[in-house]
Formats: C-alpha cells, structure tokens, sequence
C-alpha cells in the first residue's frame, strides 16, 4: 500500500502520529531512524517524531543520514526537527526558554507555506521542549515563530522539507489534523484507510496468533479490556475464550458486582469473577516506592491467573493469556527502542514478558489508542455504559494511595527545601489584587510522577490557597484560563515542582503546621476511605451530566494529615482523547462546591486539593 512512514526517535507521540494519518484516512507505518533507505523506497512522505533525547546527547537514536537524501517530502516534528536542520548544516542547543504546553503560533502568512493552507495566521500548538534551532539550516526560511521560538515553523521548499517545534499530533494543537492533511496532499497521498479495515485486520492478526489455542483474559470491566473481550469473542468464539474478573481489592465502590451485572446484561457469559483482595493487598504490604507496587501489582495477576488455571483444571498448554494492552502502555513502559520509562504497566512486568518472549501472550488493542477503542467498541456493537466508562487501569486504587514511611530521605528534604526557594520566586501576576493578598504559596511534601520533554519526572506539587471562610472552605479563582497559566507558569520555572494545586478544604481548627507526612501505606482502610471520597466524586458527575464530559477522574489519597488515620485527598478529574495529552478538567462552581462540601462531611478528611495540571509535565494520576 502506498503509505506515510513515521521515524520513531522514541517519542511517547510517534505512533500517536500515525495514528493521525490514519484517522485522516491515509495508510501509515513506523519504522526505525536507522532503517536501510530500501524500505521508504515507496513512501510518499516521511514523518521524522519527537524524541526524548537530546540532539547533543552521548547516545541518541541511530539515525542512517541517507534518508535525508530521497526525494521524498519529510515533516520534522520537535527532536525531527532537530534532525532536519542537523541534517543541512544548522545548529541546534538549549533554548533561552524551554516551553511546556500552550504556545501561540504566529504563522507568516504572506510566504503561503503549503504546510499552512486554510489555516488561520494565530495558532495555540503544544510544546514540550527544552531545546531549539539556534540557526537554521542551507535553504531554510522562518514559517512560523513563537513569542520564546523564533524558529518553531520552517521550511525548504526546493528540498520538500517541513520542520515545526510543536506536537501537531496532540488534540492541544487544535491545526494539527489540517496541517498533517496539507503535509498529505503536497506529498500526493491518496486516501486509503478505514476503520473496517483497521477491524479485519485485528480479526485475522487475532486468529493467526491464537492458532488453535483458547484464550484467557485478565477483565477489569473497564473499556480497553471490555473492547478486548468483545474482538476476542468475536474472532474466536464464546467457546474459546474466558474472561476473569478479578477483585484484587483496588476496585472503586461496588466495581466488581457492577461489572458482573454490565456483561451479563450484554450477553457476555464467558467470564468468571474472583475475589483475589487479601492476595493483592498481601502483596504490596508495606511498599512505597510506586514503581515497586506497580511491579508487585502486575506479578500477582500472574500468581492469581496460575492459581485460578490450577483450580479450574485448565489445559496450560492450551490456553494464552489476553490483555487490553494499548499503545501508551507499551510507549510508558519503555517498550519501543528509543523510549524511556515514564511508569511501569501491570502489563509489562517481568512474568508478563517471558510470556510475551514464548509467544503466548494476546494484545489485539496493543497498535490503538483510547479514542480509537472507544470507536473500535461502538462498531463490535458495544453500548455506551461500557464503551464510554472512564478509564480504570489494572491496578486500580492501589497507584491512588500514596505511601509513605513517614520521614523524607535527606535527598526528598534537600529537594523540597529547593522546591519551596523555587516557589516563592515565582511571582504569580494573573489574579487580581484581593485573590493576591489573600494567597499563600506552599509546597506538599508528597512526591509524584510526571513527564516532561519524554522523559519521566518525580517532584513536589506547588500549592496555592486563597482566602478561607470559617468552615474551612477556600476560595477557587472562576476564570480557568488565569489558573492555567499560572499552572504552566510555575512548572515551566521550576525544576522540583511538577504539579500546581488548589486548596479547596481545610477542616476546622486544623492549622497549615498540623498537617505534616504521615506513615502510611496502601492498607484496605485507605482505600476504604478513598473508595467514598471518589464515590461521592463519581455519582455527582453522574448527576449532573458532566461524567461523560471529561476523560477520566481520580481522586488521589496523599498521607499528609494530622494522624495517620486520616488523610488529605486531591481531585483530579481531567480532559484528554488520547492519553499522551490531557488539559485538566474545570468543573462548573456549583458542581465543585457541592463535591466540596459532600467530601467536608467525613471525618478522616483533613484537606482537599484540585490538581490543576495538564500532561505533561504532570501524569493523569499521582503515584
């Protein structure tokens, strides 16, 4: 098939790119920078993607510099286009400024860059980088600029060159599908790619895997495994394949009865439901670091699978293991080449990838993305109440509950000591005097995971508290886009601070002081606690319509309170298509008031936070 080909640097975006161009119709594929010249013989246009790496890095991916030499018309984005001015003799280094999320692209019109056709001279795009041309290369012009990028868009038309800073392949660049369809069409692409194109092939790729083979597969009852279960049926047959549903005691309140009654009222009678909690619960007993309860998490489902297969005198040697896997899995695991691990899945531990190396593991969803599983579902016939649920990763609640043996490293002490130096240097501007006089700037002395630039961060959340009334209640500024630039303010500043809070509840008679690090660890009391703060959370969104409004919602335990039975919560209900990308979610007033006030009713909570960060440089949840 005539097709686009995008180079993967190791990007968490290339094959978001892609995925892009499918989506727009057009047959693309991912091959390695390095890959001999032969195999883009027959492109008709070239992608070079992002990358976490820096250009002047002692190691980088492997790039064969023929490439630069077809006639062939290439797109760099952000680390491409590095590459592409490398490649004629320009300069690239560190940027004056690094930028991370929202920019404004200033397009030069009156040089009507193919690039650019039908697109407007002011452009938001999403940035996420650290570096920058610092001098372009033979035959290059300026096509576009930001106020801290002078050369964030160029071009070479006498070489059928293209070269932008920006991520055009995340929905945050509202231009980006306009400017991959003119990159198309001035490549002479034809439209040749569908989403019943995409269903056959997993079809016939699932029953040439299986063979002759029956399948188990791990079911949480959210979407990614719920579409898996649906393609598997479909390829397979109901007689061949065997959901289990497991209870590992992370699930939300009243989850796993929930997902039972679900399947059942969809005709789906091949699944098994197992209360696994004491199980899980054994094997994460006195864990903090994250990665490390991820990796217990992942090989206990396998223990639990090898117990359940035992029990149910099940043939090994004829059944493989299935999972929802999807593409952002694999990219923050750091399962292509280039990529480096933003957090380890459940479903890229060590027992998972012997399995993988054996050939019996099933990942029909492992090329897609949210979005596309979602359509993916509609089409196999899936309704609404399974296809629209919010994400709900294997794990569960378990990566909710921050853990803690009460007492910061003298590392995490130095970090935070810099965090907060860091913080108060920081000048907000963006609220207006009375909200500024009222403002008190803290740091949480909790850690969590983020991504910046590719590459995986672990930092302290920035904190801001306006004026409180007396029954504990903060002030949140109404206008979203103050919040949010002053979000990107701090964290683009900062090297210890990944994260912007609001506080949104103090109880009464709890002072600032009160609430320190608490020694705390993912027990069934937590995430009992957690379960009815996120419930309280799940069914208002429900209530007023907004659940189907925003991508996902997570409500996070953070063990800094005033005893160790009780706790502070963050709420973090975000926006995204796609994953790679997110904008957190700002919910109506009135809505947050009520949530507020609901969550102030329990006793164990001692303080309430919004986390009013997008990815990146913050992840969806905390960890």
């Amino acid at each position: 098939m005539e097709k686009i080909v995008v180079l993967d640097f190791g990007s968490q975006y290339a094959h978001l790119i892609a995925k892009r161009f499918r989506a727009l119709g057009y047959y693309s594929e991912i091959e390695l920078p390095s890959c001999d010249v032969e195999k883009l013989r027959d492109a008709k246009g070239i992608v070079f993607s992002g990358g976490p790496a820096s250009v002047y890095d002692e190691k980088t991916p492997d790039f064969n510099s023929r490439i630069l030499d077809l006639d062939v018309p290439i797109l760099g984005l952000c680390y491409g286009h590095y590459i592409v001015h490398l490649g004629y003799n320009g300069k690239v280094g560190k940027a004056e400024v690094g930028e991370f999320g929202f920019a404004q692209l200033n397009i030069r019109k009156e040089l009507n860059s193919p690039l650019f056709k039908g697109i407007d001279p002011q452009q938001q795009v999403w940035m996420s980088h650290q570096d920058g041309v610092l001098s372009m290369g033979d035959g290059f012009e300026v096509i576009g600029s930001t106020k801290d990028c002078p050369f964030a868009a160029t071009q070479n038309l006498a070489k059928k060159r293209f070269s932008l800073q920006c991520h055009c392949e995340v929905k945050d660049t509202p231009c980006g599908n306009q400017i991959f369809e003119n990159f198309a069409q001035y490549c002479q692409m034809p439209k040749n790619w569908d989403e019943d194109a995409v269903l056959n092939h997993i079809i016939e790729d699932t029953k040439k895997q299986a063979g002759d083979k029956n399948v188990l597969l791990f079911l949480s009852g959210g979407v990614d495994s719920t579409v898996a279960f649906a393609l598997l049926n479909k390829a397979l047959g109901q007689d061949r394949v065997l959901g289990l549903h497991i209870d590992n005691g992370f699930m939300r309140k009243n989850e796993s009865s929930n997902v039972d009654k679900a399947y059942r009222g969809h005709n789906f009678n091949n699944f098994v439901v197992k209360d696994a909690s004491e199980s899980f619960l054994s094997a994460i007993a006195g864990l903090t670091d994250p990665q490390k309860k991820r990796m217990a998490v992942g090989e206990n489902f396998i223990t639990v699978r090898d117990n359940f297969v035992k029990e149910q005198n099940l043939d090994e040697n004829r059944y493989m293991l299935a999972q929802g896997t999807l593409y952002p899995d694999i990219i923050e695991s750091g399962g292509t080449k280039n990529s480096h691990t933003i957090k380890t899945h459940h479903n890229r531990v060590e027992g998972i990838q012997k399995l993988i190396e054996k050939g019996l593991i099933i990942e029909p969803l492992k090329d897609l993305y949210k979005d596309e599983v979602r359509r993916m579902g509609k089409k196999l016939g899936l309704e609404d109440d399974l296809v629209m649920r919010h994400p709900f990763p294997g794990p569960g609640l378990s990566i909710n509950v921050l853990c803690s043996d009460g007492v910061l490293s003298a590392d995490d002490k130095e970090e935070l000591k810099k965090a907060k130096e860091e913080f108060e240097g920081i000048e907000i501007t963006e609220f207006c005097e009375n909200c500024k006089a009222s403002l008190v700037k803290t740091v949480l002395p909790v850690k969590s995971v983020g991504v910046q630039g590719d590459f995986r961060t672990y930092r302290f959340p920035a904190c801001l508290a306006f004026k409180k009334d007396e029954k504990g209640f903060f002030h949140v500024p109404k206008v979203r886009e103050k919040v949010e630039k002053t979000s990107s303010t701090i964290t683009n500043s900062a090297r210890f601070l990944n994260r912007t809070v609001i506080k949104l509840y103090q109880k009464p008679g709890v002072k600032d002081e009160d609430l320190v690090l608490q020694k705390g660890y993912c027990t069934r009391e937590r995430l009992d606690q957690l379960r009815e703060v996120d419930d309280i959370v799940l069914t208002e969104l429900h209530k007023n319509g907004w659940y189907d409004k925003i991508f996902q919602h997570l409500t996070i335990d953070l063990p800094y309170a005033t005893s160790d039975k009780k706790a502070s919560f963050v709420l973090r209900p975000v926006v995204s298509e796609d994953v790679m990308t997110a904008r957190f979610a700002w919910l109506p007033m009135e809505l947050l008031d009520n949530i507020v006030k609901q969550i102030a009713e329990l006793d164990f909570v001692d303080s309430l936070y919004l986390d009013c960060t997008n990815k990146p440089p913050a992840t969806f949840g905390w960890e």
